[in-house]
Formats: C-alpha cells, structure tokens, sequence
C-alpha cells in the first residue's frame, strides 16, 4: 500500500497562489500515474490533474493555471495553482494509480475509481 500526505493548503485571497506537495511513501511512483482531486460539502469529488510518465491532464476549468509535476527522487507530485478563484476553494486529495493500466488510464485519468490510494486531503480557502 502507499501512504500519500497532500501539505501546502491554506488561506489566499484570490489571484494569488499556492503550491500543494504530495508525498508518497512505501514505493516509488515513477512508473505509475498520479492524480490531484478537490472536493467541495455536498458536491462529488472532482478530477483537477494527472500525470503519467511524460503527459499530463487537466481539468478545463484549470487549465493555464495549474501545474502538475512530480520529483522522482523525493516520490512528490505538486499542484501549482495560479491566478486562484474564490470557485477553487476545496480539499484537494492526491491520487495515486499502483496497477499498470496502459491505455485505459488514457481514457480515464479523471474518474477516482481509476486511482488506488488517496491522500487525506489539504484545505484550499480562495477569499474575494
């Protein structure tokens, strides 16, 4: 199993920015796909950005703003998140996919039944 700890999250007023890391420990991820989600009370948790070896996805109401990427020697995926809206305001949870999926994960990085581990979340606050 990967244990996964999302930090970074926190309070900014909007247009500002934030940087969140996930740490992943009990194997390394650099053949494996990773996600982030944010979720808001009463809605479903919702696909943000992934990436997979050399490619990467993103939602399009983030896209231009945020940047996934990942350091293989510290097994950590970041989310920088840019020009942030009072709208990003959610927990944001790390993903993480342990099976290797091949071409179904090209056509499902955005559904949580796809990733096998999670983290436990970090608060995002965007103020107006």
């Amino acid at each position: 199993q990967v244990q996964l700890v999302e930090s970074g999250g926190g309070l900014v007023q909007a247009g500002g920015s934030l940087r969140l890391s996930c740490a992943a420990s009990g194997r390394t991820f650099s053949s494996s796909a990773m996600g982030w989600f944010r979720q808001v009370p009463g809605k479903e948790r919702e696909f943000v950005a992934a990436m997979r070896r050399y490619s990467t996805y993103y939602a399009d109401s983030v896209k231009g703003r945020f940047t996934i990427s990942g350091d293989n020697a510290k097994n950590t995926v970041y989310l920088q998140m840019n020009s942030l809206k009072p709208e990003d305001t959610a927990v944001y949870y790390c993903a993480a996919v342990s099976r290797n999926l091949g071409t179904y994960y090209s056509a499902n990085y955005d559904a949580t039944t796809t990733y096998d581990d999670w983290g436990q979340g970090t608060q995002v606050t965007v103020s107006s």
